[in-house]
């Protein structure tokens, strides 16, 4: 597989787990509670194998420099992700407003800069 083939199907890996994150954030912000369990373990999943795609292409195939910069970004927010379930959401306790805030606007910057780099770039 080429490194393009990879990092489009990472970005749209990446894009239906935004979808997931979408309605887990509505879900939270607007019910004032935290979302199913399916939901976020589906949605770690979904995210968990685009970032795998997308560091096996970053480490063997080689990607531009704008994908590799969201995949940090993209790694970072996974961390609070992991974060968020660990210590709230399995402890049964509502996920703080600030860390979803910030696992937001990571998670959207990555997924952008590395759609960017699939199609745009």
């Amino acid at each position: 597989m080429n490194p393009m083939t990879m990092l489009q199907s990472a970005s749209v890996l990446l894009i239906l787990t935004a979808g997931g994150g979408v309605a887990m954030a509505l879900q939270r912000l607007a019910k004032k509670s935290n979302p199913p369990n399916w939901l976020a373990m589906a949605h770690g999943l979904l995210a968990a194998s685009g970032l795998t795609l997308l560091t096996y292409a970053a480490f063997t195939a080689g990607l531009p420099t704008s994908a590799v910069l969201g995949l940090g970004m993209l790694v970072t927010a996974a961390a609070g992700g992991v974060v968020m379930n660990l210590f709230y959401h399995l402890a049964g306790k509502l996920i703080p407003q600030w860390l979803l805030h910030v696992h937001i606007a990571l998670a959207g910057a990555g997924t952008a800069v590395v759609a960017w780099a699939a199609w745009a770039g």
